[in-house]
């Protein structure tokens, strides 16, 4: 179908894709919403929410991810973190989906990835099913319907669930499959539902075409002062360490929780929306997300419900623990209009130390914190994982190593020279174990973890004293109003110093093994930088 919402040069004939029954281009959040009802593709819960489950997939599938390995791109790709694909079994996975999709209807969304108009990539997103369109609406960022009549995509994401890649022919590893063809400015996606593929397929893409530009994409949550956007911060973490919680601050402004970009003038968002977990979520610690859940056009991934009321179970993980929802950003009281935000005067690095040694807060150099945003430090804990009795050290470089299509050193690289040619100050914060590893210490205190970020973040704590830690070599302070001085440092807090000793010994080790990998291709500053 022709639609005035839609460039009419740019249909999916004109893409080589023919012969689909019927397309609907942008529809907005109600139309889609009813496509999805009259399909059976889930349930309108209360308050307007769509509910859906995602069947077999219900999180991302890293090993079923690939890069076509095409002369273009073969010296810069990162081939030991992105398994590659011959161009020839993309080509026959390319073709057998089209044929797939013919008399089926599909949907496509036109959307931008990036907040600022100069670094923005235009995108479009076909799916199978119109819970995809609305989940990839809310995500990205939607063009307004005067600029949908001129837009060209750069790259296009074919997403269908319901075809199943042949290993053998298709040269993947399963019937699952997400491939991206850089030279042709394409993404595949097969035999998964799990929505989240799709707004990682375009994290991906930036993290690989930004760095040619001199900008740093980032896996993080930014926020800025009230009415200040030149105040920015962002904060780094995996999950568990608080990058959601501890930037939604009702003092500052939310520019985003998940992907940045920092270019020249600033950071800006890459997204239109929030994609947050909604597992044992307390109303009355984060009312705003929880009320996302009962809200219309809110995508609710996962989530078990009374099927009745349809009132939701928070704390029923039997299809995933990775139950989700997704919003768009004007959802979120304090969210900036522009999701832009000036150079940021603090890098928040996030860790949970379940070992117990790392101080609450630590100041960091270029160097150091190249170091540390190579190792994506944090640990697994007891419990966790079946088989795990001990903490257990997680490593993740750039916090986000599924997503980065080039050598980590390319990051870590960028925001060393961005750091130090615009003076933010950087911070490593553990939010983890205190007193003693995971079982014998306690959790660190979440009052005191917000009055250390807010000396940081509103210059303070830069005029504080400082001491040299002896096991990391980065500057610890020995005094914040408001933090008990022990607890600033971390082997007072042991009833045995000398198992303090042993235990930061072990950690030490096991950073030094790890970070061994990007030894060779790292300068002398950060090598000497990296312990002690």
């Amino acid at each position: 179908m022709t639609s005035p919402r839609v460039n009419p040069k740019r249909r999916l004939e004109d893409q080589g894709i023919t012969g689909v029954a019927r397309v609907h281009y942008n529809l907005l959040e109600p139309a889609l919403v009813e496509a999805a009802i009259q399909r059976s593709e889930g349930r309108l819960g209360q308050g307007g929410a769509f509910l859906v489950s995602t069947g077999a997939h219900t999180g991302r599938s890293p090993k079923d991810k690939f890069v076509v390995r095409t002369p273009e791109v073969e010296e810069t790709i990162w081939w030991d973190n992105n398994a590659p694909m011959a161009p020839e079994a993309f080509e026959r996975l390319h073709t057998d989906m089209l044929e797939h999709i013919k008399g089926r209807e599909m949907f496509v969304q036109d959307l931008y990835g990036g907040a600022d108009p100069a670094h923005r990539l235009d995108v479009r997103v076909v799916t199978e099913l119109a819970w995809h369109g609305l989940f990839i609406r809310h995500l990205l960022r939607r063009p307004a319907a005067d600029e949908l009549a001129q837009f060209d995509p750069e790259y296009t994401i074919i997403n269908v669930p319901s075809f199943t890649a042949d290993p053998a022919r298709h040269g993947c590893r399963s019937g699952t499959v997400i491939a991206l063809n850089l030279q042709k400015k394409l993404i595949l996606i097969a035999n998964t539902a799990y929505a989240g593929e799709n707004k990682k397929s375009v994290f991906t893409l930036l993290n690989y075409l930004l760095p040619a530009k001199g900008i740093m994409p980032m896996h993080c949550s930014a926020n800025h002062a009230l009415g200040k956007p030149e105040d920015a911060a962002v904060f780094f973490g995996l999950s568990g360490t608080g990058k959601t919680t501890l930037s939604a601050c009702p003092t500052r402004t939310l520019i985003g929780d998940d992907e940045h970009g920092w270019s020249d003038t600033g950071i800006f968002n890459f997204e239109g929306g929030c994609y947050a977990k909604t597992i044992n979520l307390d109303p009355s610690a984060e009312p705003e997300i929880y009320a996302t859940t009962s809200r219309f056009g809110s995508v609710v991934e996962n989530m078990i419900y009374d099927p009745d009321t349809l009132a939701l179970d928070f704390d029923d993980d039997s299809l995933s623990a990775n139950m989700r929802v997704a919003y768009p950003l004007e959802a979120v009281s304090n969210a900036s209009a522009s999701s832009l935000g000036g150079v940021p005067r603090n890098i928040i690095m996030l860790t949970c130390d379940a070992f117990g040694v790392l101080p609450p807060i630590a100041r960091l150099t270029p160097a150091q914190a190249m170091y540390h945003f190579l190792s994506g430090f944090t640990s697994k804990v007891a419990g966790t994982e079946q088989g795990v009795t001990e903490p257990q050290p997680t490593f993740s470089t750039c916090f986000g190593a599924p997503f980065m299509p080039r050598r980590p050193e390319v990051y870590g690289k960028l925001l060393q020279e961005k750091i130090a040619r615009f003076g933010s100050e950087c911070w490593l914060v553990n939010t983890g174990w205190t007193g003693g590893a995971y079982g014998t210490g306690a959790r660190m205190p979440i009052k005191a973890t917000r009055a250390l970020l807010e000396a940081a973040l509103d210059g303070s704590l830069s005029t504080a004293e400082f001491r040299r830690d002896p096991n990391f070599g980065f500057d610890v302070p020995v005094a914040v109003v408001g933090v008990d001085d022990r607890l600033l440092d971390p082997r007072r807090t042991w009833a045995d110093g000398a198992a303090y000793d042993t235990q930061a010994a072990k950690l030490v080790a096991m950073f030094a093994e790890n970070f061994a990998q990007y030894v060779p291709h790292i300068d002398d500053e950060v090598r000497s930088a990296a312990i002690g």
